[in-house]
């Protein structure tokens, strides 16, 4: 998974076997930086109550895929227990988007920068 901010958009590109565990035929998703509410490092909570439609979950190995909550349409993509990178969103198909990924919180510092400077832009 690659990440980059261009034109005030986050894009998240999926590699092509990261599309097939989490049952998507989107290669990339973006998401206008103004339509992200809050983005956290912390473990999101998760429960059994959840729908799966489409994707996998193979407990302590990954979870990937679409999922609908009590909080709305969710995209998992987990396949480790730490280094999460959780972005809520408005506005957005997806509620919230929920990734492992190394160097979480550098990624967290650069989004919140760069909202803050699209921001300054945009008064």
């Amino acid at each position: 998974m690659n990440m980059s901010i261009i034109d005030n958009k986050l894009l998240i590109d999926l590699e092509w076997y990261e599309q097939l565990w989490a049952f998507t035929l989107n290669k990339t998703i973006e998401i206008p930086l103004e339509h992200i509410e809050r983005i956290t490092a912390e473990e999101p909570h998760s429960s059994w109550a959840e729908i799966r439609a489409p994707g996998i979950f193979i407990p302590g190995i990954i979870k990937a895929g679409t999922y609908y909550t009590s909080k709305g349409k969710e995209f998992w993509y987990v396949t480790r227990d730490k280094d999460y990178l959780t972005l809520e969103l408005k506005d957005e198909p997806y509620r919230r988007i929920i990734l492992t990924m190394d160097r979480n919180q550098e990624w967290i510092e650069r989004i919140n920068q760069s909202k803050s400077a699209s921001e300054e832009r945009n008064i």
